[in-house]
This record gives C-alpha cells, sequence and structure tokens, in this order.
C-alpha cells in the first residue's frame, strides 16, 4: 500500500493531468444531476406556491409529506424505483433500470422534497399581500409569480443549492439505479465506493477532491445567501 502522501499525490496529478476516464465520471456525475434539477425546479416551484397561496383539502398534509420526505435515505428511494423498474416491476416495460435516465429519475425524487419545502418557507415569509397587490396592479398569473420569486430569490437559490448538494453526493439510489456502469452510469460517488472497495485510493481521493470541494462550495453559497437575506440586500 502506497504511503499516504504519495497516494494524495497521485491523485492530484490524475485532476491536473486531465485523466479522461476520472473527468469522465465527474461529467456524468454533474449531468446525471443538473438534468434532475432541471427538470424538478419549476414544479417545485409552482408545487411551493400553490402550498403557501392556496387553501385545499389536503394542502397541510402535503406540507407534512414533503417535509418527512426530508429524511427519506437515498438508498430507500433508489430500492423503490428499482422495484418499480426492475423487469418484474410495473415499469419493467419501459427498460430504464441501469440507465442515466433512471438515476436522474431517482434524484429528482430526493430533490424534490428539498425544492418544495424550503420554497414553500420562503414564499411563506413573504407577506401574502405581495400576490394579490401585483394582481391588482394588472400583473398576469406567471408575471405575479416571478415578482414573487424576484423578492424571495435568496430563499429560492438556497433551495437550489441545497437540493444540488444532495443529489450529486449520494450514492445508494445511483447505485441501484444505475448499476455503476464504466462510461455510462458511474458517477463520482458510486466511483470513489467501487475504487475504495478494490484499494485503488488514487481515484478515490481524486473524486473526493472533486466532491470536498464542490461541498464547500455550496456550503459557502447557501452562508453567502443566507447573509444577504438578513442583510436584506
Amino acid at each position: 500500500m502506497q504511503p499516504l502522501t504519495e497516494t494524495i499525490a497521485n491523485a492530484t496529478r490524475l485532476l491536473l493531468d486531465g485523466n479522461p476516464e476520472l473527468w469522465g465520471i465527474i461529467a456524468i456525475s454533474f449531468r446525471v444531476s443538473l438534468t434532475a434539477m432541471l427538470v424538478a425546479t419549476p414544479f417545485a416551484i409552482l408545487t411551493a406556491f400553490a402550498l403557501a397561496h392556496f387553501e385545499f383539502p389536503g394542502r397541510k398534509l402535503l406540507v407534512t409529506l414533503f417535509s418527512s420526505l426530508l429524511s427519506v435515505p437515498a438508498v430507500v428511494v433508489g430500492l423503490t424505483f428499482y422495484l418499480l423498474l426492475s423487469r418484474q416491476g410495473p415499469l419493467g416495460d419501459w427498460k430504464l433500470l441501469f440507465t442515466q435516465t433512471a438515476m436522474v429519475i431517482g434524484q429528482i425524487a430526493l430533490c424534490f422534497p428539498i425544492l418544495v419545502a424550503m420554497s414553500h418557507s420562503a414564499f411563506q415569509a413573504l407577506d401574502r399581500r405581495a400576490w394579490e397587490t401585483a394582481r391588482t396592479l394588472g400583473a398576469g398569473p406567471t408575471r405575479a409569480l416571478f415578482t414573487l420569486m424576484r423578492e424571495i430569490r435568496f430563499g429560492l437559490f438556497a433551495a437550489l443549492f441545497a437540493a444540488f448538494g444532495r443529489i450529486i453526493a449520494e450514492v445508494g439510489s445511483s447505485m441501484m439505479l444505475g448499476g455503476n456502469i464504466l462510461h455510462y452510469t458511474r458517477n463520482i460517488p458510486t466511483a470513489i465506493a467501487l475504487e475504495t472497495s478494490r484499494g485503488e485510493f488514487a481515484q478515490g481521493i481524486a473524486l473526493g477532491i472533486v466532491l470536498l470541494t464542490l461541498t464547500f462550495s455550496v456550503t459557502a453559497l447557501l452562508q453567502h445567501l443566507q447573509q444577504r437575506r438578513m442583510s436584506g440586500q
């Protein structure tokens, strides 16, 4: 086994030399997670807005449900969709298991409750009269909604960063739904798990550096947005 310093040096070299296999894994990870975010975010924001501004049967139950789903482990989400997408499952004919599409579906299920819960809190913090005022001044529903979103933009950005940080680092769902196939479904967390189990620590550490850098960046952005929100800027 190589000394730790030498392993870290090899990991850094892999990143700086542009190792194609390493950066291919990173690209897959970002592509899948960004696709999940792009699909989930519009529906999540509309759901959060409806929960915050309209009264309808079951509204409180839905708010409680989305808050409860925040703590569901990624492996449980992966198992649920694995059973649905497997050959014996009700959606087996779609043949999506062990594809990037299946990984996207799993990550949507993971990020959607975070987006809804945090966006709902941001909408609730806004004066409810803001929507009525915008509508009274002649703004259509879409324009009025974008006006509200601008007012709570820091809260929405916080929701986006928190959701993205959650899904790009999860391993359970991606492993079960993607199958960890090289050049196709192997992303950062699943590659780290595989390389570590094989004793190949250099690539695992290199990918860990990427993940830690991303996590630190997301955390720093969240703190910055919270400070700006508190200062009213």
